[in-house]
């Protein structure tokens, strides 16, 4: 099994919106008895609580479902991950200062990396997905737009990384 967890900060909005999207992309392809996607967030505020309520509500007005418990990233879960995304620059740093080994801290990637149309961060807000929390609710629809637009890259980098795996 091959394990992706998405992480922001608190696990309610950014992280389960892109566990949704991102799960829908496993099975659509059929991978979804090889890739295990979950979320968490880099503290620990939410714990057990569900999605925010936006993030609900644009999810499944896209058509994605969702069953989310919030929870907080452990460094001991490196071991059993292959891949760490993080949604925003921060997370990157935070989770990669979390790592206990380099090779734990290489397995974390930015989700917009895997954005084509973000390689050019000066015309696309740059590398990070916006924290839509304190925000208007087209920030929630910011969101996700982002998300999707970074899933099949991911989903290609995860569909080569589990034929190596399965080699």
């Amino acid at each position: 099994m091959y394990r992706v967890c998405f992480v922001c900060t608190g696990n309610i909005c950014r992280s389960p919106m892109a566990e949704s999207v991102f799960r829908s992309h496993v099975a659509a392809a059929g991978l979804d008895g090889l890739v295990e996607v979950d979320s968490a967030g880099t503290g620990g505020w939410h714990e057990g609580d569900g999605a925010d309520p936006r993030a609900v509500a644009v999810l499944e007005a896209a058509g994605y479902g969702q069953d989310h418990r919030a929870r907080q990233f452990r460094s001991s879960w490196f071991d059993r991950l292959d891949l760490v995304i993080a949604l925003d620059s921060g997370h990157l740093r935070d989770l990669r200062s979390l790592a206990p080994t380099p090779e734990a801290a290489a397995k974390v990637r930015l989700l917009r990396s895997y954005d084509p149309a973000a390689a050019d961060a000066h015309g696309s807000g740059g590398p990070d997905v916006p924290d839509p929390y304190y925000g208007p609710f087209d920030g929630f629809e910011e969101c996700l737009a982002l998300v999707e637009a970074a899933s099949p890259g991911l989903l290609d980098a995860v569909r080569a990384a589990v034929k190596e795996h399965t080699a």
